[in-house]
């Protein structure tokens, strides 16, 4: 019994050792005529070599042109939405407007009117917003030695407006919770305002008049690149606290409310929440689609994907067809190949070749031209983009030479290789 084991035993290892072994020959076989095919579609492309070159610059010419518009598409929709991200990614502006409807004996028209109350009411019963804030404005005049700004907007705001607003100073700090409480006379600089009264000179330090009043600069904003704002441009704004405001106008009343949402995901909830918190407060209708409206970015977001999607997708379209029309070339020059080689097959298939067999051989030589199409299009891009360099876009109309707001041809390797795959 068991000899007789030990022999199924040894016959069995004896027979996956031939089932491994053929295995293994078969994988030899087939790659030893893989390199014969790529060897011979080589000999095949240099024998004509000045009509494979032009076939492959076809496809040279495809890869670079998808390539480049691509990166072009995708910097001008990165700047886009660096431009409208300036504003504040997720912040939203409340107006104050007029009743419409006549909710518990109220008469309509009534004027609403942003109080201190209402914003410790949003504080208290709205728990999605995370930050908000009265913004008060006027243009009294801003004076530095014998320059004056007389239309420069002076915003009288709290602490954290400069993160809600994305205020990020280049200079100095932005106004804190001690300038608040103990009402400093500090004041906060757009860039362009700070050229205009200052020019090249340091201005952290400095005293400016507002209304005749000393404020000390405490700091000052970086240029922005901004494609939306009310008022006026951040640029040109100037920032105080809000209770060293209401040392030079009356601030009962403020102009809007600025707050952000916990999250971007929230914010049509948030805005619900708040509507209803400063409804409940002055006795209107939550409802009323006239009484306080609200600009956040939900409201431009559309725009935004529009503009840009619909660019990089016409791009990419453009770029899809010129690729397009270079395998069109391939394919006519292989089919006048086959023509050309036809006694070349007959001979072959005379000899034992498989119709596999010739078929691998041209999509050898079309592959190979396809593949060094693709490698020599790919590095034509990239030396095409560092030679190109950066196209002015947004910067000469921002005065910006700094180069964030222009177009960079920066090749994303997610690219390189979805074109790879699809070769």
């Amino acid at each position: 019994m068991f000899t007789t084991k030990g022999t199924n035993d040894h016959q069995e290892n004896l027979t996956l050792s031939l089932s491994e072994t053929s295995c293994l020959w078969w994988f030899i076989d087939f790659q030893r005529m893989l390199i014969e095919i790529i060897l011979e579609a080589w000999i095949a492309l240099k024998r004509n070599l000045t009509r494979s070159l032009l076939t492959m610059l076809g496809i040279v010419w495809g890869i670079a042109t998808v390539t480049l518009l691509i990166a072009y598409g995708s910097s001008f929709r990165s700047v886009l939405v660096h431009g409208f991200d300036a504003f504040g990614k997720s912040v939203v502006i409340c107006w104050p407007q007029q009743t419409s409807e006549q909710p518990g004996g109220q008469r309509a028209g009534k004027k609403v009117l942003l109080e201190q109350a209402d914003l410790e009411m949003v504080k208290q019963t709205a728990p999605l917003v995370k930050h908000a804030c009265l913004e008060t404005v006027r243009r009294p005049g801003i004076v530095y030695g014998d320059r004056m700004v007389g239309t420069a907007p002076v915003r009288g705001v709290c602490p954290e407006y400069g993160e809600m607003r994305n205020e990020v100073p280049s200079e100095g700090r932005w106004i804190n919770s001690e300038d608040e409480l103990e009402r400093r006379r500090v004041i906060f600089l757009g860039g362009r305002l700070k050229e205009q009264l200052f020019s090249g000179r340091p201005a952290v330090g400095e005293t400016v008049l507002v209304s005749g009043v000393r404020f000390t600069v405490v700091g000052v904003m970086a240029r922005k690149i901004q494609l939306s704002n009310y008022f006026s441009s951040d640029d040109e704004s100037s920032w105080i606290p809000y209770s060293a405001a209401g040392d030079l106008w009356n601030t009962r009343y403020a102009a809007v409310m600025v707050f952000e949402p916990i999250a971007p995901q929230f914010e049509k909830k948030a805005m619900a929440q708040v509507l209803a918190a400063v409804a409940t407060r002055q006795q209107f209708s939550p409802t009323d689609p006239k009484a306080f409206q609200m600009f956040g970015r939900d409201e431009f977001r559309p725009v935004i994907d529009a503009l840009t999607i619909g660019l990089q997708v016409l791009l990419t379209f453009i770029g899809t067809l010129t690729l397009g029309i270079g395998g069109v070339g391939v394919m006519n020059i292989m089919l006048v190949s086959v023509d050309e080689r036809i006694r070349e097959i007959g001979l072959r298939r005379a000899l034992g070749a498989r119709k596999r067999h010739i078929k691998l051989q041209f999509l050898a030589e079309t592959l190979l031209i396809m593949m060094a199409g693709g490698a020599i299009g790919v590095a034509l891009s990239y030396a095409i983009a560092v030679a190109v360099g950066t196209l002015p876009w947004m910067g000469p109309l921002f005065e910006d030479v700094s180069g964030p707001a222009d177009i960079h041809h920066r090749l994303s390797m997610l690219t390189v290789m979805l074109l790879d795959s699809v070769l």
